[in-house]
């Protein structure tokens, strides 16, 4: 059966509104984002918009079984297993954008895909959150959050090694890391007043921008979104941004999560609450600093499940060279308040805005798996009652973490396939599809012969 009414919720009136109230656009970029959280699709031309929403749009299914690279990897089931065949990707309620500074004008739409009868089809890792989100709102509980976005701006010119960009407003470059330094953002200004203008076009609240803690990287805040939906997409539209802003001032935006050896990498750190039916933030405390049984089980589910999630939020070979101590990336699954050297952290504040600061995630993740495998461990903690053990105060890089944890990137994809509770956390499918991905990934990396062999072995073995 051909499913011709939209099961994602989108309406023809939506887009109709927005070419009336856009004249001047003349095509569309559609984009639905893949397990390693990579936007696929096209660009489609302005008369072509209400029929995607009328009738969706044919994607072949391998469009969510590729690797990092946009290869195929036979391994997810999703290339000649099911012959290839499409699926149709509908247009997300709310995500019809105008992009800022296209010549000619553009939109942007995100989609999501469905099979042809409108099932949902579950290796599309949005879906995924959905699920976890809908699974919460079942048990009267509403997850709201927020993403931070590290990033670099870097040189182009890579003759020289990696280093940061210069400043697109003087040419003046500082190998300094400027931590903090109000006078090194003005340098970058033209460019950070079109990535704002951007993210207002889009309807997102981007907010404080700071120089972080090494050369050439930033740090941009997002506002709380009641939605961990919108809050994901916010952290995924905001990349795209960076990145096509970036290049049109002629620098490189950076979203490794370790791109310098020496420095500290770029995280996705991600802020959680959750309310009641009433709007109730159930995790702040009647009196401040005496923790409620529902933060400290959630806490509790959180720090049990890390180490056979950490493939999600740390997904990639160079997601680990960020795991280095006191770099400000945690190395345990450990909990604090108001302490940036540990996993899992309640920032001091206003008791009504009470939350946890998850921080193992790297910027390379997957904000959709992350959320939703975030959610889940919450839901996990909650339903077991899970004690979280003592807070750690101090510095949290000192000591042996008394849960276990993957060393490296092979032992996290181990964990993460043998692992019932990250399964149920993504769906059975989405599991599938991710690990055999990453998998495929880690055979790709094994078999490159890096220059560092040849620096170390060439003439000394």
């Amino acid at each position: 059966m051909t499913m011709t009414q939209s099961p994602s919720g989108s309406t023809l009136q939506e887009a109709e509104d927005f070419l009336n109230a856009h004249p001047e656009i003349e095509a569309f970029d559609i984009v639905l984002h893949d397990a390693n959280g990579i936007g696929r699709g096209k660009i489609i031309r302005r008369h072509e918009l209400a029929g995607l929403y009328k009738g969706g749009r044919h994607l072949p299914i391998s469009i969510l079984g590729l690797d990092i690279v946009g290869e195929d990897v036979h391994e997810t089931g999703l290339i000649w297993d099911q012959g290839d065949g499409d699926l149709r990707a509908w247009p997300i309620p709310g995500t019809l954008k105008a992009l800022h500074g296209t010549n000619p004008p553009r939109g942007e739409l995100l989609m999501s895909m469905y099979h042809l009868d409108g099932a949902e089809m579950t290796s599309d890792p949005r879906h995924a959150l959905r699920r976890q989100v809908d699974a919460m709102a079942a048990e009267g509980l509403h997850p709201a959050g927020a993403f931070e976005l590290e990033f670099f701006l870097l040189d182009p010119d890579r003759a020289q090694g990696v280093r940061p960009a210069a400043a697109v407003l003087d040419g003046r470059r500082s190998d300094w890391t400027e931590v903090y330094s109000v006078d090194h953002l003005h340098g970058m200004e033209p460019l950070f007043s079109d990535i704002y203008r951007a993210a207002e076009r889009m309807d997102i609240q981007a907010e404080t921008v700071i120089s972080e803690y090494a050369p050439g990287q930033y740090e941009l805040t997002l506002h709380y979104r009641t939605d961990v939906m919108q809050a994901a997409d916010d952290l995924i539209r905001l990349k795209r941004i960076v990145r096509m802003q970036a290049r049109r001032h002629g620098v490189v935006a950076c979203f490794m999560a370790k791109p310098i050896e020496k420095y500290a990498g770029s995280g996705m750190h991600f802020h959680v609450s959750l309310c009641d039916d009433a709007g109730r933030n159930v995790f702040a405390e009647a009196v401040e600093g005496q923790w409620t049984d529902t933060i400290r089980h959630a806490i509790g589910g959180l720090r049990q499940t890390m180490g056979e999630s950490m493939l999600v939020f740390a997904p990639h070979a160079n997601s680990w060279r960020r795991f280095a101590n006191q770099s400000y990336a945690p190395v345990s699954p450990s909990w604090g308040v108001n302490n940036r050297s540990v996993a899992l952290r309640i920032p001091a504040g206003d008791v009504r805005a009470r939350r946890i600061e998850h921080r193992p995630s790297g910027v390379d993740a997957n904000p959709y798996l992350v959320a939703a495998t975030i959610l889940a461990g919450i839901r996990h903690g909650l339903a077991q009652r899970i004690d979280p053990g003592p807070e750690t105060t101090g510095n949290g890089y000192e000591g042996a973490p008394d849960l276990p944890i993957p060393a490296d990137w092979r032992e996290a994809i181990r964990a993460a396939q043998g692992s019932a509770f990250l399964k149920d956390a993504l769906g059975a499918d989405m599991h599938r599809t991710f690990t055999a991905i990453k998998a495929a990934e880690y055979q790709r990396v094994a078999r490159w012969i890096a220059d560092v062999d040849y620096e170390l072995y060439l003439h000394n073995v």
